[in-house]
Formats: C-alpha cells, sequence, structure tokens
C-alpha cells in the first residue's frame, strides 16, 4: 500500500486561492497492483479518479502501520489536470472588511468532499465562476 503525490499548487478551486500551505500533498492509500519497468508501479485507484493509475517511485510514499486515515482522490481534469470541483452548497455566509470595505463570503461545500473541507470564498468571485449554482 503506498499513498500519492500530487501537486498541490495545481488543485486550485478559484483562481483567487494562493495559500496551498495546508493543501493534502499525498492521496490514498491504495493498493500496488503491479511494477512496471524498475522505477515504476500500477495501483488501483477508484474508477472516478481521472488520473493515470501508474506513478513513478518519486511519487509514490509506502503506507506504514495499521492507521487507516486517508484522503480522498480528487476528480481531475484530463485536460488541464486541475481539480473539477463543483459547489454543492453554501453552508454558511458571513461579512470581513477588506482594506476598509466590507466583502461578502460564503462557505462552499465541494462535491465529493467532505464538510470540513469546506472553504471560505469571495461572494463576487464565487458568483463569477459559478453562475448557474443556485442553491
Amino acid at each position: 500500500w503506498v499513498y500519492v503525490k500530487l501537486q498541490p499548487y495545481r488543485q486550485v478551486s478559484l483562481k483567487a486561492h494562493t495559500f496551498q500551505k495546508l493543501a493534502a500533498k499525498f492521496f490514498g492509500p491504495f493498493q500496488i497492483i503491479a511494477r512496471v519497468g524498475s522505477v515504476a508501479y500500477t495501483l488501483d485507484l477508484p474508477p472516478n479518479a481521472k488520473v493515470h493509475p501508474t506513478f513513478h517511485i518519486s511519487q509514490l510514499k509506502r503506507k506504514l502501520g495499521d492507521h487507516t486515515a486517508s484522503v480522498v482522490l480528487p476528480l481531475v481534469r484530463s485536460d488541464d489536470g486541475h481539480v473539477l470541483l463543483a459547489p454543492e452548497a453554501i453552508l454558511d455566509r458571513r461579512l470581513i472588511k477588506r482594506h476598509g470595505k466590507p466583502l461578502t463570503q460564503l462557505l462552499i461545500k465541494w462535491f465529493n468532499t467532505a464538510e470540513e473541507d469546506s472553504t471560505w470564498e469571495d461572494y463576487q468571485s464565487f458568483i463569477q465562476q459559478f453562475p448557474s449554482f443556485h442553491p
């Protein structure tokens, strides 16, 4: 069993996101199906993951111990590799001040993510990114 390292800076929901410090870097664990050559392995990925199942060993980290906490592999667009996120619900809204001006933010629950992974998004950016979303 191994974890897969993905590029967190390419996994963005909106263009305004610049802080990737706390983004998950490893996803899994996944079972190894086969060894491909001397430096690559094929993994048993879920069917909804639009990622090629063969990875170089530099992108893998061996699972140690019995702990089974896992990070769900995000759904990825096949064309450019960015995470395909779709809003599921607006959980809350808040008013903050940015540069002395009031700014509305929405707490967004995304499809295929846990509620703990909900993010605060600026209202105007959210409406521009998802104009057809109506909770």
